[in-house]
């Protein structure tokens, strides 16, 4: 019987360390991605801006990061990407797409190297989400494309008399409402706490509880200024925490 008890014991210790292994992965590898993106986040906020020299060295600090994570990973494949078929093909490209990204600044084209750093950012997105992995970055840029469709509602000569306008922009408002929660319960503790989270995520908020106002009263004015409002909002969210 002792026997039996042993094995299972064993078994079990097997198990739980297998299962915290991986756990320890895939913080470190999102821990080490999120400093990856962080910088080409910051490198986009100085793109927007005209401000290219600035993009180019937040592009030098991603390389940075970049090889970092590869330090950690280069010689194994993450445990949840074992099975994955696009992350060989992604991760082997990221040094060359960063390359790629600061040839096209320094030729002029800032539009370009902008759209070739959130071309990457999809492919992270889409990595992740294939492997059923959950970052707040993921989530903020699920909220972004929310708030993409409710601004379809931005103007002035809606009709608000047609039902169906009527609905789906109800519809629109509660799917980025959810969201936004959704944002706020994938957040680790320290970002929920953070002024400038709490600023952003409960400013939104507040403002969507305008728009069934908005829809009751027939105001297009104020349907306009609350999606302007929730769009600056949708902004910082993506530049800070996307």
């Amino acid at each position: 019987m002792w026997r039996c008890w042993l094995r299972s014991a064993i078994l079990g210790l097997a198990l739980w360390t297998g299962s915290h292994a991986l756990a320890g992965d895939l913080a470190d590898f999102n821990a080490l991605m999120e400093g990856v993106t962080s910088h080409i986040r910051v490198a986009l906020g100085y793109l927007r801006t005209g401000n290219t020299d600035l993009a180019s060295l937040e592009i030098d600090r991603t390389r940075e990061a970049w090889g970092k994570l590869q330090q950690h990973f280069g010689s194994r494949r993450p445990d949840m990407f074992e099975t994955s078929p696009r992350y060989k093909n992604i991760v082997t490209g990221v040094a060359a797409r960063l390359v790629g990204a600061e040839l096209l600044l320094n030729a002029g084209r800032p539009d370009a190297a902008m759209e070739s750093l959130n071309a990457l950012r999809g492919e992270f997105y889409d990595l992740r989400k294939a492997s059923g992995i959950v970052v707040l970055a993921d989530c903020v840029r699920d909220a972004n494309t929310a708030m993409d469709a409710l601004m379809v509602y931005n103007d002035r000569a809606l009709d608000f008399a047609k039902s169906e306008t009527r609905l789906d922009l109800v519809a629109k408002t509660a799917i980025y409402g959810e969201t936004l929660k959704r944002c706020d319960g994938i957040a680790g503790e320290a970002v929920r706490k953070e002024p400038e989270f709490r600023r952003l995520v409960d400013g939104a908020q507040a403002s969507l509880t305008l728009i069934p106002k908005a829809i009751e009263t027939r105001d297009p004015d104020l349907l306009h200024r609350v999606l302007i409002e929730l769009r600056s909002f949708d902004n910082l969210l993506a530049f800070r925490f996307g």
